[in-house]
């Protein structure tokens, strides 16, 4: 399906004239959606240093003061102390582990959330790129049958003038003008629409538009366009992911059980003065020790914990099952549109080249007064629906092509090869995954967020 990639290659474009690549790559860089949803991937990017920072030495400095009196002493003493103190975590049976992989399989997630955010902006620019087009060739359209139907209303005015026709003649021809008149403005509404909604989607007004490419080849049938949908669209592959980190995640709700060693390491400096005494005693001291402490009851917290931990697991994978049937839905939708929308256009193609010869009979006939003035404006209206018709079809028919591409996934600047660089998910997650902390790293990070920055 990569022959999507016809959408990079147009030829023969006029000169400033701006093609459905054009319009994608145009999205692609203006949308604030992918915006917030790159953040909210660096943001799941930073679970990941957390979670690695748990297995990691906390250091710590603390300062304190005592004021202490014994019954049956006057006086009073007084305590200072400056210390640092360190804490690591030796062993937990896992759990560190099992939330580290946790937060990579919900960064995977994210991802491909953000794909499926990329697919829905380039589905929307293309989206507006045929509706721009479509209601041009509306307004051409009206704008032809507007000046058809005053040399209609000319010619039946001349014919009344010599008495060939009747004032009731003239008037039908004048009302139908007027709501051709009333038409084309209808259709120039529909363009200013179609052109804010353009802005709207890529940051720019849309000049002169170029003929669409070639339609993206198709799979041979239904069921290869599925396969493929379930193999390659991020809702799915997001699912999938989610529903991993869901199964981490009962593991370590159960993990919660165990105990905890840690070590620790102390070293500090203290002062004791008497109240009514110049004496004090001033002293050194330091600690290390080992600690192995498991929570034998916590009032049903930790059961709870682990009970909720399977239902969201249960959750997980129920939406997973619910995701693919949606896709299959959708693929089966946009193949269904297709082919309604090739099938109308064949039948409108018949009816317009019926509805031409009609009206131009029916024209001549009129000249030689068979037929009345209605029934040429009929004609002319039977032959305006019709070509309308087939605008709307044909913007159906290239509409439903991309819709198709987008339920299989490949609705992607990847994969249309729209030739740009795209934002790398992985650049900010190498930055930070070690959970950084000294200059060097800080630094590589700062060229990182500020490369991303220049991206955007």
């Amino acid at each position: 399906m990569a022959a999507a990639a016809a959408l990079s290659v147009v030829a023969a474009l006029p000169a400033g004239a701006q093609s459905l690549a054009d319009t994608m790559v145009s999205a692609y860089r203006h949308s604030a959606l992918m915006e917030q949803n790159r953040a909210v991937l660096r943001a799941a990017d930073e679970d990941v240093a957390n979670a690695v920072a748990q297995l990691r030495p906390i250091l710590q400095w603390v300062a304190s003061h005592q004021v202490s009196r014994i019954e049956g002493n006057h006086g009073s003493t007084r305590s200072s102390a400056l210390a640092l103190r360190a804490e690591i975590p030796l062993y937990d049976w896992g759990r560190s582990q099992l939330a580290i992989d946790s937060a990579k399989e919900q960064v995977l997630a994210t991802r491909q959330a953000l794909v499926g955010v990329e697919q829905d902006v380039l589905l929307g620019a293309t989206q507006a790129f045929f509706d721009v087009r479509r209601a041009t060739e509306q307004v051409s359209l009206q704008e032809n049958s507007v000046r058809v139907i005053g040399q209609e209303r000319q010619a039946a005015q001349d014919r009344f003038e010599v008495g060939e026709i009747t004032v009731t003649d003239v008037s039908l021809a004048e009302a139908r003008l007027a709501a051709t008149r009333a038409a084309l403005a209808a259709a120039e509404g529909d363009l200013e629409v179609a052109r804010e909604q353009y802005l709207a989607s890529t940051g720019k007004k849309p000049g002169q538009l170029s003929a669409p490419p070639p339609l993206p080849k198709l799979p041979a049938n239904l069921e290869a366009a599925r396969s493929i949908a379930q193999k390659n669209h991020p809702a799915i592959k997001q699912a999938q992911r989610s529903a991993a980190a869901a199964e981490l995640g009962v593991a370590a709700a159960a993990a919660e059980r165990n105990p905890t060693l840690s070590g620790t390491a102390q070293a500090g400096v203290g002062r004791d003065i008497i109240q009514g005494s110049r004496d004090y005693d001033t002293r050194l001291n330091g600690s290390v020790g080992l600690e192995l402490s498991q929570t034998i009851y916590s009032g049903g917290r930790l059961p709870a914990a682990h009970r909720k931990a399977m239902a969201a697991r249960d959750e997980a994978r129920a939406a997973l099952l619910s995701v693919a049937r949606d896709i299959n839905q959708q693929v089966g939708t946009a193949w269904a549109n297709i082919d309604v929308a090739r099938a109308q256009i064949g039948s409108i193609n018949e009816q317009i080249s019926a509805a031409q010869q009609a009206y131009d009979g029916v024209r001549e006939e009129a000249q030689l007064g068979a037929r009345t003035t209605l029934d040429v404006l009929d004609a002319e209206q039977s032959l305006l629906e019709a070509r309308a018709d087939k605008i709307t079809a044909e913007a159906n028919l290239q509409l439903a092509h991309y819709q198709l591409l987008a339920a299989m996934g490949l609705l992607t600047v990847e994969n249309l090869k729209l030739g740009i660089p795209t934002y790398d998910p992985s650049q900010y997650y190498n930055a930070v995954r070690d959970a950084p902390f000294t200059s060097k790293q800080g630094e590589s990070l700062d060229r990182v967020l500020r490369a991303i920055g220049r991206d955007n």
